[in-house]
Order: structure tokens, then sequence, then C-alpha cells
């Protein structure tokens, strides 16, 4: 058994499976995920996230697979009666792209559900979340990186009901200057010139008020951090107000909530943000009317 301060992770995501009483965490695990050929995905398996199984290996990409590099953020989730999982990828002749997977199982294996990747062609993508609307249509939320276009947008699309590609036009939900929290700084492994901003990590939750709450990271004063952005609307596409100080400013981010068996909610991220250190942190959290609040 390993303890999550035995497991390097970046990006951690938990699936919560109560019919099997336990929990599968995913995450960007290659040991170097900046350079280098990129191995794959392992995940992990807890009965009560302290102990953890593995690490089982569920994704190692196949012969003919168009991304080599820079494997990141894989999530999870269920649906109809299969588990899907968006990620991040990339080569040298092609843009960081999220490439969804699919498996029967949740520790895979996991395969490429469609020849090419959802996020649109020439754009340089990341971050990619599942979301059902109010007529359970699926969506992706994804972030348009500021590699490519310095101020990094938050953006929505359609997808098919299959998940294989997308049937709307992207939208920008909201660029990360407007925040008025994020500012000019990438981290110290990606660098840009001129004025950036980032936008990394979305993901999506249903405050009491019936609105809409992102939760979203980025460089704040102190470091990374995560935000939260409201649609009062209920709508995807917004309109988005922000917060004005992160929600969670410590030297961590790429957040995202799920429920513990006992029916708590908790936020995972990891932390600190600086690689090979990085593990996954889980903090009690609380749905408000409009908001989130951490419970330590």
């Amino acid at each position: 058994m390993l303890s999550v301060n035995d497991i390097q992770i970046r990006d951690p995501f938990v699936l919560t499976v109560p019919e099997e009483g336990c929990y599968y965490l995913y995450g960007t695990t290659d040991e170097d995920p900046w350079s280098g050929r990129a191995q794959g995905f392992r995940a992990y398996k807890s009965r009560d996230l302290e102990n953890w199984e593995g690490p089982y290996t569920v994704f190692t990409p196949p012969p003919d697979f168009w991304a080599d590099r820079n494997f990141w953020a894989p999530e999870v989730h269920r649906y109809r009666g299969a588990y899907y999982m968006p990620a991040s990828f990339k080569s040298a002749e092609h843009r960081r792209a999220v490439h969804i997977l699919w498996s029967r199982n949740p520790l895979g294996p996991f395969l490429p559900l469609s020849p090419e990747p959802v996020t649109p062609e020439g754009w340089e993508c990341l971050d990619g979340t599942l979301y059902w609307d109010e007529t359970d249509s699926p969506w992706l939320i994804f972030s348009h990186e500021w590699t490519q276009i310095h101020d990094g947008a938050m953006c929505c699309m359609r997808l098919t009901e299959d998940l294989k590609e997308g049937c709307s036009r992207p939208a920008v939900m909201f660029r990360a200057s407007r925040s008025g929290w994020s500012i000019n700084d990438t981290g110290d492994v990606v660098k840009g010139e001129g004025e950036n901003y980032v936008t990394d990590g979305p993901y999506i939750l249903r405050p009491k008020d019936g609105g809409l709450l992102l939760l979203w990271s980025s460089y704040s004063a102190t470091g990374y951090s995560i935000g939260t952005a409201y649609s009062g609307s209920g709508r995807i596409t917004g309109p988005w107000s922000h917060a004005a100080k992160p929600f969670f400013s410590a030297d961590g981010g790429h957040g995202m909530v799920f429920p513990t068996l006992d029916g708590r909610m908790m936020l995972a991220i990891h932390q600190p943000n600086r690689t090979p250190c990085e593990r996954a942190r889980f903090i009690p959290v609380q749905l408000l009317e409009r908001d989130i609040k951490l419970l330590v």
C-alpha cells in the first residue's frame, strides 16, 4: 500500500465508485511530464483516501497514436455504461490538444475513442473536462492556451452524444486577464515572450442556487492558485463573473471536487506546483449558495 505522499502526481482526479466502496485516482503520472517521450497514465485505488493500491497502467499509447509527449491531466467520467477519459497530448508535428479515451473498466485499458482530438484543429489546447447541461447534452470545457494566444481563454464546445467530436463552434467563456487576480506569470517550466496569462484545470460545479461554478487555475501574486467563476444564468455560455481573490492560493492547483463515500465533498489538488515534489492533497469543502468554502 502507498500513501498519497508516496505518489508523484499532477492534476489529480478522483472517481468515486460507491457500489465498489472505493476511489480511483488518476493524474499526470510521468516522472518528467515536461520533456522526453511520454509513457502513458497510471491510476491508484483506495477505500479510505489514505492507503492506495497500484500503480495500475491504464493507458499506453498505441503504436499509431498521434502524440508522443506531454500526456497531461486525465479525467474519468462515467457515461452510458462506460468510462471516458479526456486528456491532453502533444507531438512535434501536432499542437497540444484534448483527445478523449474510453474503457469499459475504470482501470482500463483506455483506448482512443476516435482517430482525432476533439479540440479545434490548429488550436493549442489543454485540460479538457466534461459537462452535461440541463438537457443532458455533453460539452467539453477546455483551455485555449496562452502559448498560442498569450491571454489564455477558457472555452466550451458542445459534443456529439457519442463524445467523438465537437458539434458547435467553440465559445469563449472568459479570458484569464479579466479575472482581476491572474497575473502575467507562467511558472518556472514554460516561459513565453510578452505578457502572458494562464488558464488551467477547469472543473464545473452546481452550487445551491442553481447557477454554475467553475474552478480554474492560474498564477496569482502568491503563485499557482485556484479561482472561481460564476454563471448566474446556469448556462455554460455564461455570462461569467469572477471572485475577486483566488479560492486557494498556497502554491497548489488544478482542482476538482468529488463526493466521499460518507457523503462529504472533497477538493483534490496537487501541491506544491514543482516537479518531482507534487503530491495529491484532499481538502474538505462545502458548496454554498453561489460559491465554495474550504473547511480547514
